[in-house]
């Protein structure tokens, strides 16, 4: 016993803090997922009052969007299912294009995640296929609605047009490289579409009893968009070989002979073997922008598919002198645009 103790003291016991817990005993609040709980959601307050996609929808609401009505036939006073309201539609595709998101799919998916593609749907039953199915079936409405829109922003002071900038940028197509053929294989493609559109037809008449309806006629719409594909791809050929033949002027024997014979995609006929940013080589179109330099926004746009900058600039002038009235005061772009036949255009 120590000397300065009046008692003998009992050993050190170890404290809760210095013994593990073991998790069997541990008390922790666990997540209950199938427990029922009714809550009261309101959309309109996950939003903020200073959010953008508020901001985009009340522009829509001052837009004349009577081109994307006239196309629905269920009208009042008449028998016929309601259609999704063309704002609803528009308001997701702008305020995608302002996320960065350029996919039906994605939009899709976000409207069932993100309050606030949920508050612009407003309880309306989307899908990507009618989103899809809108941005293809009303081009030039969207064309016209752009105008509108950049008038809008210059009548605000928010685009100026003194010093537009253009360039172009290499976009992956939705094509394989195995997907290009010769016009020696082009008629068997053509062959096999044809055969598969009148089996598919001749299902119609024997229906298969595991297939719905819908899934029948899915596949030969599929069947004959690819037979259309493939009936598009032939006209190409000419324009591509004598592309191919251009390229090889100039060239020595044995440069000559490395260029292949032209070949046309039955995905995608339109797409283009390009050289991508990586070095590689892909299926691609060439997206052309053209920028205002000082608020950033887009005021042209367009696609080549011959993956040259030259011969776009004066084009893409025209387009903003139709789309805004004026020409830009100065116009920046980099060496693949300085033709000087495009320079002297756009000086006059």
């Amino acid at each position: 016993m120590p000397e300065n103790t009046l008692f003998e003291l009992p050993d050190p016991q170890p404290t809760k803090a210095d013994t593990p817990t073991n998790p069997q005993q541990a008390r922790v609040l666990r997540p209950l997922r199938n427990q029922i709980k009714w809550a009261p959601r309101e959309l309109d307050a996950l939003v903020p009052e200073d959010y953008p996609a508020r901001a985009i929808w009340a522009f829509l609401e001052r837009m004349n969007l009577s081109p994307f009505h006239a196309s629905i036939k269920s009208v009042a006073a008449q028998a016929g299912h309601p259609t999704t309201d063309p704002q609803v539609l528009l308001a997701l595709w702008l305020y995608a294009c302002c996320d960065g998101v350029g996919s039906a799919r994605q939009i899709d998916r976000l409207c069932r995640e993100h309050d606030a593609y949920r508050w612009i749907c407003g309880g309306v039953p989307i899908n990507y296929h009618t989103l899809s199915d809108f941005r293809v079936a009303h081009q030039a409405a969207l064309d016209q609605l752009v105008t509108e829109t950049l008038a809008a922003m210059m009548d605000a002071g928010l685009v100026s047009l003194h010093s537009v900038s253009q360039d172009g940028m290499r976009v992956r197509a939705s094509a394989g490289a195995a997907s290009f053929r010769r016009a020696s294989t082009m008629e068997e493609c053509l062959v096999e579409a044809e055969q598969q559109v009148a089996r598919l037809a001749a299902e119609w008449e024997h229906p298969d009893t595991g297939s719905s309806l819908r899934q029948e006629a899915a596949r030969e719409r599929m069947a004959k968009e690819r037979q259309e594909r493939v009936e598009a791809a032939p006209r190409r050929m000419p324009e591509i070989q004598a592309t191919k033949e251009h390229s090889k002027k100039g060239k020595a024997k044995a440069e000559r002979e490395m260029v292949s014979e032209a070949r046309v995609s039955t995905t995608d006929p339109e797409a283009r073997v390009m050289k991508m940013p990586d070095g590689g080589y892909q299926p691609a179109y060439n997206l052309q922008l053209a920028t205002d330099e000082e608020s950033q926004v887009i005021v042209g746009i367009g696609v080549d598919t011959t993956g040259n900058d030259g011969g776009q600039a004066p084009a893409m002038v025209d387009q903003i002198a139709g789309r805004t009235g004026q020409v830009p005061r100065a116009y920046l772009m980099d060496g693949g645009y300085a033709r000087r036949e495009d320079i002297a255009a756009l000086e006059r």
